[in-house]
């Protein structure tokens, strides 16, 4: 028997950030996953995070200046939850005991349309 496809209505409705990260040692995708998620659980709990529906889409290495390396990431959330997400995400500052600073510098609808941020 062949699984029928979610309609529109049904589906969860999400938004997309964009991040700009910047971290004083290099980071992969995994660790910003890492970093994503234990900023979410330190700061909401394991009950309510789960509910965000968290998932990193795309991530991009910019370059390193002389202080920091530079990063860039699209991550969707529930739209639910967009501002708790936010607010999790700003209070993360260490990583692997290096510093990090993460913020949103667009949120969207779409992939695409969050890619303008990029």
């Amino acid at each position: 028997m062949k699984l029928k496809v979610l309609p529109p209505t049904l589906r969860k409705n999400n938004r997309y950030l964009t991040l700009d990260i910047k971290a004083e040692s290099q980071i992969a995708k995994d660790g910003l996953v890492t970093i994503i998620w234990d900023a979410c659980i330190r700061f909401k709990g394991e009950s309510i995070t789960s509910n965000f529906n968290l998932w990193v889409m795309k991530f991009y290495e910019i370059g390193k200046t002389d202080d920091y390396y530079h990063y860039k990431a699209i991550v969707r959330c529930q739209r639910d939850f967009v501002t708790e997400v936010r607010s999790s995400l700003a209070l993360a500052n260490m990583y692997n005991g290096t510093r990090i600073a993460v913020t949103t510098v667009g949120l969207s609808g779409t992939i695409k349309a969050s890619q303008r941020f990029i």
